[in-house]
Order: C-alpha cells, then sequence, then structure tokens
C-alpha cells in the first residue's frame, strides 16, 4: 500500500517523531510505498518529496511585525499552504491513506479536511490531548486539568491556560472552535491511542470505536541490557515543573538511606534547581551511547510525572534495559508499570511516598534484579515494536476496508 504520513517535524525532535519513524521505517522495510508531508528545517532527513514541505514556522513571536504576527495566528487556526501542498501531493501520488501524528499549528489539522475531499480515509495518532484540550497538555496551572472533557472550550480562555496569556489562550480557543466547525477531527476515520487513558479521554469527543488502543512499541532486540547496576537513581527528561523532578529532588533530600541521584536532561528550571540541590547531581543532555550507558547502568529509572503522561517512551525503554521503573499514578503510567512486579507505584507530588518507595528498592539489589527482569519479559511480551508494528497493519487493514 501507499501510506501519506504528515507530522510537522521530519527529525528526531521527541517522542512523536521516535514513534512516526519506527512506523515509516517499518513500512519501508515491509516494501509499502511511503509519501512525507512535514515542514522544512535545516535539521530534517532527507525526503524525495521535501518540494512539497510548507514554510518553517515557529510561532515564538520573535520581532515580527504587528501583521505578520496576525498571519503568523492565523495560519495556526488554518495553514492555506499546508492545504494547498498536501492536496497537490494527494493528486499526484494517490495515496491509500493519510496518517497524521503531530501536525498541530504548523500544518494543522485543517490537512485531514484536505485528504478527505479527495476520499482518502485519515489515520491519527494522539500523542497529545488536542482534540479535547486547546493546550494540549490537560494542565492549567500547572495542574492536571478536565476542564474542556465536556466540549465547552472557553475554559482555557478563563484559566489562560496558555502560559498565563490571555492573548495567546484566546488564539487556543479560536483554534480550537474554528477546527470544530470545520470538523477536522470529525473526519478522521481512525484515532490510535497510544494509552487506554488517552483512549477513554478523547472517548468524551468521538465515538469508542473510532479509537484503536495501540501501545508504543520499542526495538527489544536491538535493545537489551547487560544486567549492571551501579547503584543510582536515574530520572531522564525535560527540566519543567509537569515531569515531577522536584518531587524527586524533594524525596533524595528526604531519603533516610542517601542514595545516589543522577539527573539527565535540561529545561527551564535547570538554573532554580542546580542553585536549591547539590549541583552534582545534575548531569545535563545525554544521547547516543552516553545515554545508552546511563540507562543501562542504572539500579532505577524514575518517571515522577505530575501531569497525564501518554505511553512514555523512556519506560518502555528503562523496561527494555531490565530496569524497575518507578512511576506516579499518573495517564498511561499505571498501564505500562505493574506494581511490586515490574516497578512500583506512588502518588503524584507526594515525596513522603516516593522516599520510601526508592528506600526500599535500593535497599534490595535482588528485588531490583528480580523486578527488573520482570520488566525486560513484559516489554517483550507486550510492548515490542513488532507487536506494535502488527497492530499498525490491522488497524491501517481495517480502514482500508471500511
Amino acid at each position: 500500500m501507499k501510506v501519506l504520513i504528515a507530522n510537522k517535524f521530519f527529525f528526531r525532535n521527541g517522542g512523536s517523531e521516535t514513534v512516526m519513524f519506527q512506523e515509516r521505517d517499518f513500512l519501508l522495510r515491509r516494501g509499502h510505498e511511503v509519501v512525507d508531508f512535514s515542514m522544512l528545517d535545516a535539521r530534517n532527513l532527507p525526503s524525495a518529496y521535501e518540494m512539497h514541505f510548507i514554510g518553517s514556522r515557529s510561532y515564538n513571536g520573535g520581532g515580527a511585525g504587528k501583521l505578520a504576527k496576525v498571519a503568523d495566528a492565523l495560519s495556526l487556526i488554518h495553514s492555506p499552504e499546508a492545504v494547498r501542498n498536501i492536496s497537490r501531493l494527494i493528486k499526484e501520488t494517490k495515496p491509500d491513506l493519510v496518517h497524521c501524528h503531530n501536525i498541530y499549528h504548523q500544518l494543522t489539522p485543517s490537512i485531514i479536511g484536505a485528504a478527505k475531499k479527495q476520499g482518502v480515509p485519515v489515520v491519527l495518532t494522539l500523542h497529545d490531548y488536542k482534540p479535547v484540550c486547546p493546550s494540549y497538555n490537560r494542565l492549567s496551572d500547572n495542574k492536571p486539568c478536565s476542564d474542556c472533557l465536556d466540549g465547552d472550550f472557553s475554559h482555557v480562555l478563563r484559566n489562560r491556560c496558555a502560559d498565563g496569556s490571555l492573548g495567546k489562550s484566546a488564539l487556543l480557543y479560536a483554534e480550537a472552535v474554528v477546527q470544530r466547525f470545520m470538523g477536522s477531527y470529525e473526519n478522521v476515520d481512525t484515532f490510535i491511542a497510544p494509552c487506554r487513558f488517552m483512549q477513554e479521554s478523547i472517548a468524551h469527543r468521538v465515538s469508542e470505536e473510532r479509537i484503536k488502543l495501540l501501545y508504543n512499541g520499542i526495538d527489544t532486540e536491538e535493545v537489551c541490557g547487560s544486567g549492571a547496576d551501579d547503584g543510582y537513581v536515574l530520572f531522564l527528561g525535560r527540566l519543567v515543573r509537569e515531569k515531577g523532578v522536584e518531587t524527586l529532588l524533594k524525596a533524595h533530600s528526604k531519603s533516610a538511606m542517601g542514595w545516589r541521584l543522577v539527573v539527565a536532561g535540561t529545561g527551564p528550571l535547570g538554573d532554580v534547581l542546580r542553585a536549591q540541590y547539590n549541583s552534582s547531581i545534575f548531569v545535563g543532555y545525554l544521547a547516543g551511547d552516553a545515554l545508552k550507558e546511563m540507562i543501562d547502568r542504572a539500579a532505577v529509572v524514575v518517571v515522577p510525572s505530575d501531569w497525564y503522561e501518554n505511553c512514555p517512551m523512556s519506560v518502555l525503554e528503562a523496561m527494555a534495559y531490565g530496569k524497575p521503573v518507578v512511576g506516579s499514578r499518573m495517564g498511561g503510567i499505571p498501564e505500562l508499570v505493574e506494581h511490586n512486579k515490574t516497578g512500583m507505584l506512588f502518588d503524584a507530588g507526594n515525596s513522603d511516598e516516593l522516599a520510601l518507595t526508592l528506600d526500599k528498592l535500593m535497599a534490595s539489589p535482588t528485588l531490583r534484579k528480580q523486578m527488573g527482569e520482570e520488566a525486560r519479559k513484559r516489554v517483550v511480551a507486550e510492548f515490542s515494536l513488532s507487536r506494535h508494528n502488527a497492530g499498525l497493519l490491522e488497524i491501517y487493514q481495517s480502514v482500508l476496508g471500511n
């Protein structure tokens, strides 16, 4: 078959791109044709279709004149360029279906309607909560929020969910209202939800039968741990409030055991946290072999998120390396971590509970080894990349059959 894959970044920018490129590579290996649609960027990987990509847009408001800012704001809601380009690309390549990933703001959901006008079915992977949350992350004032699930998007305006800015929040409200008026999400044939929590959240807007559960996958043949355990607790991720890194740092300071903590990542809270806590804890951004070795030699990986995580690749990667995962009871995390079997769960934001949980694990190398082995078994059985890819093909075939 021929699949047009749409994602606003054509380089590995985050978890959604990791999933997108995994699926793209799989389709190509299986002999299917893939047509790319994205945004121009110097970091892009090569593509035979880049002449159809739209111009680069960042929406950071940097130095543009008032008219340019207005034009940018309007194109965030509906991008005529993206609609024109994808319409032309569909006419030229005649794909069997369009698979959208992270399309918001730059490509906009308007491209869904453009595909449907030409009779091409559309699949959309739900990497975030955008169809039911104009600010996409279900956070309001840095706290988990469900206000807009009932379809009243005016909450984003009242709560000023976009960085506390009335103007930005008004733009997100307008975007949500316009996309509902255009029926963009109503035009999607099948949504792919990477966890049950996401599936249930989006079911507030669309019928459950249109949302297929398909967990993210990881290549368990390529990712395999050495069995090392250097006795440190590891956090990997952006240093932002919703990732719960402050809860972990507080737990570390309360620990009766004084286990070693390593925080790998950068972000807005970096300087503040370094000044408040022992700066030697922070090792900065890691990638490639350095990142792999850091995970492989960890005792425990902690995902202490304060927001409704979807299906974090960091959890699957830790499990593939045979590491027990300590995670908060938020979003899709409890679907991945089996409490007291492959890891342990705690209530988000509860640093006392987290400290006790980690003290228990760090006091017992035998328990860590046992849980790590169970984590590895579970990821191979339920979250392997081959299992994910087989599920993807089933969804494609069901859509094309319909």
